[in-house]
């Protein structure tokens, strides 16, 4: 049996730093804790106590020196990670990196030239690519069954900024930068060109604070994307449910075919809601209901592939992850427009 893969675990109290490690033990032993740095004021609150007597670094710095690890599980806050994926980078640590890993594009140019030229496997937290509810969608597209894509609508709301504290570091412009589109709409926007094959060629937004408590970054908004083929695809959000709770709808309309996506559908793996053409007497009616996942950690079996794929990368082995770099910086650039556009209360083209 060979040797697990060790990594170091950047970032312990991260918000899904814990469900990281919980997909670890799913691996089958092939993936090795040996090391951490807390980051976040050195605060171990969520650490498990397997982990807590593993060494201990203040540092990035203080870990390479140490050495004794080939990746690097890194959650740490937007203005932190660039920084600490380059120099992990730059000492021949392969990165699995938490979204969205900076709060601009230009921000993470560094920490991507890093990556680039060390040539480690990388991997970043856009777990949707592995959902398979997103791989039924990629299909149909691929496939032609929604004949010319008409239109796409988003839209996801979650618990308001009271829930967590105006002082949580997400809604810290100084850690954070941004905020709802940076933390969850980013999702989308990265979910939305692997779906459909075709990039965003423009952007018009609007966020801000909408809600009652005032903070630092925008608390959600409006952005409307066009695709390379003219489809525009319409994204709303925000931290503004009065309550720990979520709501997450998505709607894919096409020339032959539309579809409403229920990701987090109750007791499911998601549900896909069919409705299709009626070409003799019996309209094309569906419901497409996924297996429930039971797999506990972030994402579930979702996370567990990401990491498996990472690992096999990093041994030069599989076929590469489904988040690379170039569809990590997209996606920044991508954020960089919502921003501008609202900004500048204009379109942006991409």
């Amino acid at each position: 049996m060979s040797e697990p893969f060790r990594i170091a675990c950047v970032g312990i109290d991260h918000p899904h730093g814990a469900g990281w490690r919980e997909l670890l033990p799913h691996l089958g032993g092939a993936v090795e804790v040996s090391a951490i740095v807390p980051a976040f004021g050195g605060k171990v609150a969520s650490l498990e106590e397997r982990y807590a007597h593993l060494p201990r670094f203040d540092t990035v710095d203080d870990l390479i020196s140490f050495g004794q690890f080939e990746g690097a599980l890194v959650c740490l806050p937007n203005r932190g990670t660039p920084a600490a994926v380059r120099r992990l980078a730059g000492a021949g640590k392969h990165i699995l990196m938490e979204k969205p890993g900076a709060a601009s594009a230009a921000e993470f140019a560094p920490a991507a030239e890093a990556v680039r030229g060390a040539g480690v496997a990388f991997q970043s937290g856009y777990l949707w690519r592995y959902d398979p509810g997103a791989d039924r969608l990629r299909a149909m597209v691929a496939d032609g069954r929604f004949g010319k894509l008409v239109s796409i609508q988003i839209e996801q709301f979650t618990s308001d900024v009271a829930r967590r504290g105006p002082g949580h570091y997400l809604f810290d412009a100084g850690q954070s930068g941004r905020g709802f589109f940076s933390w969850l709409g980013c999702h989308w926007l990265d979910l939305i060109p692997y779906i459909t094959g075709e990039a965003v060629v423009a952007v018009t937004a609007r966020v801000g604070c909408f809600g009652a408590a005032p903070v630092g970054v925008e608390d959600g908004g409006t952005a409307i994307l066009e695709l390379a083929a003219g489809t525009p695809v319409t994204l709303t959000g925000g931290y503004w449910l009065p309550r720990w709770a979520g709501e997450l709808r998505l709607a894919f309309r096409g020339s032959e075919r539309w579809v409403h996506w229920d990701p987090t559908h109750p007791q499911t793996g998601g549900q896909l809601r069919i409705r299709g053409p009626q070409p003799q007497f019996h309209a094309m009616e569906e419901v497409f209901t996924l297996l429930e996942d039971p797999t506990p950690g972030y994402c579930g079996a979702r996370g567990v592939e990401a990491i498996r794929d990472w690992v096999s990368a990093a041994q030069g082995r599989g076929q590469g992850c489904r988040n690379t770099l170039d569809s990590a910086l997209a996606t920044l650039k991508l954020l960089d427009a919502v921003y501008r556009s609202s900004e500048q209360a204009r379109r942006v083209e991409v």
